[in-house]
């Protein structure tokens, strides 16, 4: 039996699997963001529920793939930590730690949309934007455990002749113009006020849009031209062959339909079949990439 959880700013999901990959105990804690002992409690009072050899933790934050320290503005009381060697020691058991973007696309690549395909390009159009590379079964990490994110890097700038003509917005990493800005569901709702001065959440967006809305679709379609291109770009950098979406405008159907025909407009290689689609995991996701990446 092997316990995997799904740690993010708001819950930790925790679940017991089998040795078939199956569900058998599951449980949803708030996560405490700033206290180290109530968060060791929340897994050693799972352990004590279950009987388990082995724990999995899919986490919000970067993971350096050689020293293991986990870097999370959203939980503090595991920022600067080895969270994988703190935990086990915590608790007595052994402890694998991933990123929980990469977890999404690892499970994605080994159960879900991705399934048959060598090179698995996933991205997480929530909150922000992230994302996560895997290649044969295996998470390409990176330098500081950045491989896959993609969100970051300024693309979009000011003309110099005409500043407010393009959307420029401050970042969460310190820069201006990251796709991070426009590329997620705030990131749509900042374009829709850019161009309509108006104020919508997404969810009002995407379904004004499949609804026939004019002003909705127009933003849609923008928000599609403006990432479809560097999806491609990446796609082609990486030779990646499908993109799996998470996050909540994963559920916007229409809006993932616009932006795979962008997606596959951009290719060098014309492709007749969905690239960009909707991860088929849901919220198991998370947990499922922590039991994968275990071994």
């Amino acid at each position: 039996m092997r316990l995997c959880a799904d740690v993010g700013g708001s819950f930790i999901d925790i679940a017991a699997f089998d040795d078939d990959a199956r569900i058998v105990w599951r449980r949803k804690t708030p996560t405490p963001v700033t206290d180290w002992a109530a968060f060791v409690a929340v897994f050693a009072d799972a352990v004590q529920a279950v009987s388990c050899d082995r724990v999995g933790v899919a986490t919000a934050g970067l993971v350096d793939p050689l020293t293991e320290i986990v870097t999370s503005a959203n939980i503090p009381c595991i920022d600067g930590r080895r969270l994988a060697h703190d935990l086990g020691s915590a608790i007595g058991l052994p402890v694998r730690v991933v990123n929980d973007a990469d977890a999404f696309v690892l499970a994605e690549a080994t159960l879900g949309v991705g399934q048959g395909h060598d090179r698995v390009f996933g991205i997480i159009l929530g909150t922000g934007v992230g994302g996560g590379l895997v290649e044969r079964g295996r998470i390409v990490s990176g330098t500081g455990g950045i491989g896959g994110e993609w969100g970051h890097g300024q693309v979009i700038h000011a003309s110099p002749l005409a500043r407010h003509a393009m959307p420029v917005f401050a970042c969460g990493c310190g820069r201006r113009g990251c796709l991070d800005t426009i590329g997620s569901a705030r990131g749509l709702e900042r374009l829709h006020h850019f161009l309509h001065g108006v104020d919508a959440d997404s969810i009002a967006i995407t379904q004004g849009a499949d609804a026939g809305n004019v002003r909705a679709a127009a933003t849609v379609g923008w928000f599609c031209d403006l990432i479809g291109g560097p999806i491609a770009m990446l796609l082609h950098a990486v030779s990646a062959t499908i993109v799996p979406v998470g996050g909540g405008l994963a559920n916007a159907t229409g809006l993932i339909a616009a932006l795979d025909a962008r997606v596959r407009a951009n290719l060098l290689i014309p492709v007749t079949t969905p690239v960009v689609m909707a991860g088929r995991l849901g919220d198991e996701a998370g947990l499922i990439g922590a039991f994968v990446a275990g071994g």
